[in-house]
């Protein structure tokens, strides 16, 4: 089904609602943005050519409300609503309740989110158009008795998905009986705070694969088209770091199987427009799908970067009725896409939150930004914590590689701890960049442990303990010396980039004192006064940025007082568990 339209709502925000106003405007539509208070001069909000403030303040009450969304279309007098990607873009009821309200969705139709936008159905198509799948409860689990009876048949690890789940959350691991419980509550509490709903499943776990995807696209002319394939196995929580394209290392004949199961499972529900398909591919070189996501990828940039297809403007363009040409452009050399998310990889990769003081990002041959932030922008903790996609493409996989540790050396982002330590050291790491021995669980279990790259200089980086670099001239040489920050400027902060240097935080201090380690919500708390707790136990858990973080003993103690329940709202560094 197609329809005209000259004005396009966007329900997102950052980066990906910027992405959307940029291709509406090379097309000769007008966008309309939605916005918070706090986001009022946010670029997406000011290069569309409408923008709404939306009351709210969390994800809930803002880019979760459908009716909220809808009005808004029809006061601004768009025709049409483009959803992004997360909150309510694999929403079969979203969908349809745009297109009751007389709007187009730009998207694949209800009955296409309801057979694919679940892990459930999809995994149903899978096995229907005979695409490889792993053992699995092949449905949302009643409840935990339930769900340990089908873990006990298929056997452990298991792997626990939230059914209306992505981008990682709603992804939780169990070894044996007893982590299930605990991984089964969490992933469906994720989810619930991340997409409104909260059914999980059910699959035997994979150990050690590769994470492999299709990028695909169909109108609704019956064409579908793989335009083609990704890696994205550096992972941590099982959510994507670093992705390439296309997929290093594949033979034709695992090439083969990825693009006629994605095309099958896409041709079977009908599907029409842009959409992903998941792919485990095993040690053995088994592969075996996972799931299919309806909507366009956060790394949709970068197999832009090695096509030449502008894949958010075919979203547009299939939308009102075009037809795919009979080929597109084959892959040629390689591209590199790293997400710039406001977390600290030296401390467990807690969410981070900060005004950013200072930005020069970089450039030159073979980089795009895809970015939503700029100087002065303050990073909450309402949303999603990235900020920012650095894409980067090479005729090769090395020269791309090049560009990268180049482009990265170059990035400032000061005021907020990000992922450029991490990156500037996985560009560096044999197993990434030349070995290729990564799989979905090396980042976290391989890498991290030895991990040591300092932080970037955040808000809570006293200035007084760090040294600033000033210039000095030596016989005309330039050159670059140390000094203490307080000594410049009359004890001002130069406007320079400081040493990276790194800064700990310990969950559970010396003082006895369990303190908040970020701004967010407790979302549970497992222990109470009198308990005694060993090293490595939880303690609580506290939910910021629709992402989760447990907290856990240090040592062993004995509890004195609980300062918060669930439900509580804690600034960092506020006491929540005191021990004897």
């Amino acid at each position: 089904m197609s329809a005209q339209f000259s004005k396009v709502l966007i329900a997102n925000r950052g980066e990906i609602a910027l992405r959307i106003v940029r291709a509406c405007r090379d097309l000769g539509l007008q966008s309309v943005a939605v916005y918070t208070s706090a986001e009022s001069n946010a670029d997406f909000v000011r290069f569309a050519d409408d923008a709404w403030l939306l009351p709210g303040t969390g994800a809930a009450t803002t880019y979760l409300d459908m009716r909220a969304l809808i009005d808004i279309a029809h006061r601004s007098g768009a025709q049409a609503i483009h959803p992004g990607y997360g909150y309510l873009a694999e929403s079969p009821e979203f969908a349809r309740a745009v297109t009751e309200a007389g709007l187009t969705w730009i998207g694949p139709a209800p009955d296409a989110l309801e057979a694919l936008g679940d892990k459930a159905g999809a995994r149903a198509v899978a096995e229907a158009v005979g695409a490889p799948i792993t053992p699995g409860s092949g449905r949302a689990v009643k409840d935990i008795e339930d769900a340990l009876a089908i873990a006990d048949s298929i056997g452990y690890p298991v792997a626990v998905k939230a059914v209306h789940g992505g981008g990682g959350r709603g992804f939780r691991t169990a070894a044996n009986r007893e982590d299930l419980p605990t991984a089964l509550e969490s992933a469906s509490r994720e989810a619930v705070a991340a997409f409104g709903r909260g059914e999980c499943l059910l699959e035997k776990q994979i150990v050690r694969p590769r994470h492999i995807e299709t990028q695909c696209l169909a109108d609704s002319h019956g064409n579908v088209v793989v335009v083609s394939t990704r890696d994205c196995s550096l992972q941590r929580r099982h959510q994507k770091v670093v992705e390439e394209a296309p997929a290093p290392f594949l033979s034709d004949e695992q090439n083969q199987v990825l693009v006629e199961a994605s095309k099958k499972i896409l041709s079977h529900v009908g599907y029409v427009g842009a959409a992903t398909c998941e792919f485990l591919l095993g040690q053995d070189g088994t592969i075996t799908f996972m799931e299919a996501n309806a909507r366009i990828q956060v790394e949709h940039t970068i197999t832009e970067e090695v096509t030449g297809v502008d894949l958010v403007a075919w979203q547009l363009k299939i939308a009102r009725g075009e037809q795919l040409p009979s080929s597109l452009p084959a892959p040629r050399g390689h591209a590199f896409q790293f997400r710039i998310n406001a977390e600290n990889p030296a401390n467990r990769f807690i969410p981070a939150t900060g005004r950013i003081v200072e930005l020069h990002e970089p450039a030159g041959p073979g980089i795009r930004m895809d970015s939503g932030v700029k100087e002065g922008t303050v990073v909450g903790t309402d949303f999603d914590p990235m900020l920012a996609k650095l894409i980067v493409t090479g005729e090769d996989r090395e020269q791309a590689l090049a560009r990268a540790r180049r482009a990265l050396d170059e990035y400032v982002l000061q005021g907020v701890a990000t992922l450029l330590p991490l990156h500037r050291e996985l560009v560096r790491t044999p197993a990434f960049t030349t070995d290729f021995s990564v799989y979905t669980l090396w980042l976290e279990q391989e890498f991290m442990p030895s991990f040591s790259a300092p932080q970037e200089l955040t808000a809570e980086t006293s200035p007084e303990d760090t040294t600033t670099d000033v210039v000095v001239e030596v016989d005309g040489h330039r050159l670059t010396v140390k000094v203490p920050a307080s000594l410049t400027t009359g004890g001002q902060q130069t406007k320079v980039k400081p040493p990276r240097r790194r800064k700990t935080t310990r969950i559970a201090a010396n003082s006895g004192d369990l303190t908040a380690p970020m701004q967010g919500t407790i979302v549970a708390v497992d222990v109470q006064p009198g308990d005694t707790v060993n090293e490595g136990d939880r303690l609580a858990v506290i939910e910021a940025m629709k992402m989760e973080q447990p907290l856990t003993a240090t040592r062993t103690a004995t509890v004195s007082e609980v300062c918060v329940e669930a439900g509580s709202a804690v600034k960092s560094g506020a006491p929540l568990v005191k021990f004897q």
